[in-house]
């Protein structure tokens, strides 16, 4: 891998990894809401649990959608449907100073296991695997990709729950939290718009050939 391709693929990981998308708005919520300290495992489990997707889709899962399109399906709308339970638990949470009992956190397991249903994640790794993993040394190469994204997005991760952390001052009102809770909950539904959007496409276009 070059120095210029290395480059390049370091500028996509940090514009895929800081802009907003699921994993982001619940960092932001999570940072809101427990706090920066309290929100670590669930960024270690973004950043961490990122790498073995990439790696995974590297070294043969993007394959094997291929031949069987509908497994990516179906875990895209495994992947919505819990997006919407999430969005869900967001909405509802009461914060950290309603008592442990009533939220946690996401956990380091939680997050990573987050990864494989995220559709935004599967778009960074697919784009990242084709676009940046040279065919000569291509099993070093992908390791080398996963790597990389993993140390960019670290940081990138780490400031929504910075902010979220900083916000928390505004929202010491539980009607003040609640209006944000809700409205990180509405913006994790948004991300879901481009997967509807697309299955509609599909689905008009099944109806033009009939």
């Amino acid at each position: 891998m070059t120095p210029s391709l290395v480059a390049a693929l370091a500028l996509f990981a940090f514009v895929a990894s800081i802009t907003p998308g699921p994993n982001n708005m619940m960092l932001l919520a999570s940072g809101a809401n427990f706090g920066f300290r309290r929100s670590v495992p669930h960024m270690l489990g973004v950043s961490v649990g990122f790498g073995p997707m990439v790696v995974a889709v590297g070294w043969g899962l993007g394959g094997l959608f291929a031949l069987a399109p509908w497994l990516y399906d179906v875990l895209r709308w495994a992947g919505a449907a819990y997006m919407v339970y999430l969005a869900w638990r967001i909405a509802t949470a009461e914060g950290l100073k309603a008592g442990a009992a009533d939220g946690e956190p996401m956990t380091f397991l939680q997050a990573a296991a987050f990864q494989w249903v995220n559709p935004k994640a599967w778009a960074m790794a697919l784009g990242a695997v084709t676009a940046y993993a040279p065919t000569a040394g291509y099993v070093f190469n992908v390791v080398a990709v996963a790597v990389i994204f993993t140390l960019i997005n670290g940081p990138c991760v780490a400031s929504w729950a910075g902010f979220g952390q900083g916000l928390r001052r505004f929202l010491d009102r539980p009607t003040a939290l609640r209006t944000f809770n809700i409205a990180m909950a509405l913006l994790l539904l948004a991300s879901l718009i481009p997967f509807f959007m697309e299955l509609g496409g599909k689905a008009s276009a099944i109806a033009s050939s009939r």
